[in-house]
């Protein structure tokens, strides 16, 4: 039996008279305008939201701000006449201070300050020498504690709010501008090379590390007694290594045990007297009981061999005779006294 379509009977403003449209048609029509609006909205999109380049895309900063601004540094002079933090709104609550205290410097419009002008808030502790290096006192270590920003400027005292405090804020510590400069950026090398050969470039030490830290490990802030001095720059990687010798930790006297001693055999086996950790004996067509090979000779004769590399650090920040890095990789655990090299 031969099938009729439905047909749905529709209005137009053209036609005097109802005409009368199959519904498979309708159907048809509405899926054809949903799809062209599909596309069209896809036009649009991308037109909006265009795709952008692996090349042109931002490296990511070796360091976060938590690194960069609170990280501290080892500089040969304090500068002279600068601004401290002589009060603030609060202090009659407490005597510490962090991010959204108002505190008064004793600085204002005869010093040349403005409103909206930023300030490192510093900390210095005092000269710094390091059993590890030998360039005997390194200059004075100074902390850094947070930044703020000038709100109000009077003729001789401002007022400014702590914009990011790294630890208490004080009385009586120091303003300087804000450091200048990009954070470098990270680098895209695959995994360190623990086998790398050693580079030939200025070597030191980590002389000491944030927070007094002895066993550090990623995104740590460390301080090495190079710097301009040795040519040291921004941006300058550093290899993390110990020299033959340095962190030992088994010792090498006499060897664990003797070849050969009556009693390793069981009385009822017999199995040959031999310790099944010794060493090679130096005569092989000698007795079993003769002298063995020792590891500190074996050691002192051989050829030079690779290095520990343990780690790799990236240089922040350089000062005359020392410099801030972060740590990028380590291998293992970093210590203070680790030797480092310029990559």
């Amino acid at each position: 039996m031969r099938q009729r379509h439905k047909e749905i009977p529709v209005r137009s403003s053209n036609l005097p008279t109802i005409c009368k449209v199959p519904a498979f048609v309708l159907v048809f029509c509405a899926l054809c305008a949903a799809t062209a609006s599909a596309q069209s909205a896809d036009v649009s999109n991308s037109r909006q939201l265009p795709t952008v380049s692996p090349n042109e895309r931002r490296p990511a900063p070796v360091a976060r701000e938590s690194e960069t601004l609170c990280g501290g540094f080892i500089e040969q002079q304090v500068p002279a006449g600068q601004p401290q933090i002589v009060g603030a709104e609060s202090e009659r609550e407490h005597r510490t201070f962090a991010e959204g205290d108002l505190v008064f410097i004793d600085a204002g419009a005869q010093q040349g300050v403005k409103v909206g002008q930023e300030f490192d808030v510093t900390r210095p502790r005092g000269q710094f020498r390091s059993k590890f290096s030998h360039k005997g006192t390194l200059g004075v270590f100074v902390q850094e504690v947070g930044q703020l920003r000038v709100v109000r400027v009077r003729d001789r005292v401002s007022v400014a709010e702590v914009t990011n405090s790294c630890s208490a804020i004080l009385f009586g510590d120091l303003l300087r501008p804000v450091p200048s400069g990009a954070v470098p950026a990270a680098g895209t090398d695959g995994n360190l090379d623990r086998f790398a050969e050693p580079s030939g470039k200025a070597t030191g030490h980590i002389i000491l590390a944030r927070d007094g830290r002895e066993y550090l490990a990623r995104d740590e802030v460390v301080f090495v007694d190079l710097g301009a001095e040795d040519n040291l720059r921004v941006g300058d990687r550093l290899t993390v290594f110990r020299p033959e010798g340095h962190g030992t930790i088994v010792k090498y006297g006499d060897e664990v045990v003797a070849n050969s001693r009556r009693g390793y055999e069981s009385n009822e086996l017999r199995g040959g007297g031999f310790s099944n950790e010794a060493q090679r004996v130096k005569n092989v067509d000698g007795p079993k009981s003769g002298r063995t090979v020792k590891t500190p000779a074996i050691k002192h004769l051989r050829p030079p061999v690779p290095r520990h590399v343990v780690g790799e650090l990236v240089v922040t920040r350089v000062e005359g005779r020392t410099a801030t890095a972060v740590v990028t990789r380590n291998l293992e655990e970093i210590n203070t006294g680790d030797a480092v090299e310029v990559q």
